[in-house]
Formats: C-alpha cells, structure tokens, sequence
C-alpha cells in the first residue's frame, strides 16, 4: 500500500524558483532561489533531516 508523505509543487516566478512543501511533520513551507540546482539542494537537505532517523 502506499502512503503519501510529502508534496512538492515547483513553480518559478519571473527569475526566481520556489518550492511549496507539505508534510505531516513540518507542515507548509516555502523555499526559494534564484538557481534551481540550489533550490534543490536545499529541498533535498531540509527533507532529508526530516525524514532521517535520529540516531542520538
């Protein structure tokens, strides 16, 4: 079965690339960047933390 854990809309807005995010545990949110390989890369790190396990 699966099991929907996030959304991710992308948008880009003139110059500027924004990603709406949505989880159970984070909630809404909003990233933006004026190059989508950092937009990325900082969507990727947020939601890896969230995601990962804390192993402390």
């Amino acid at each position: 079965m699966e099991e929907s854990i996030c959304r991710i809309e992308l948008e880009i807005d003139d110059k500027t690339f924004i990603a709406k995010v949505q989880t159970d545990m984070g909630g809404p949110r909003e990233y933006q960047s004026t190059r989508f390989d950092r937009l990325l890369t900082q969507l990727m790190t947020e939601l890896q933390a969230e995601f990962e396990p804390d192993f402390e």
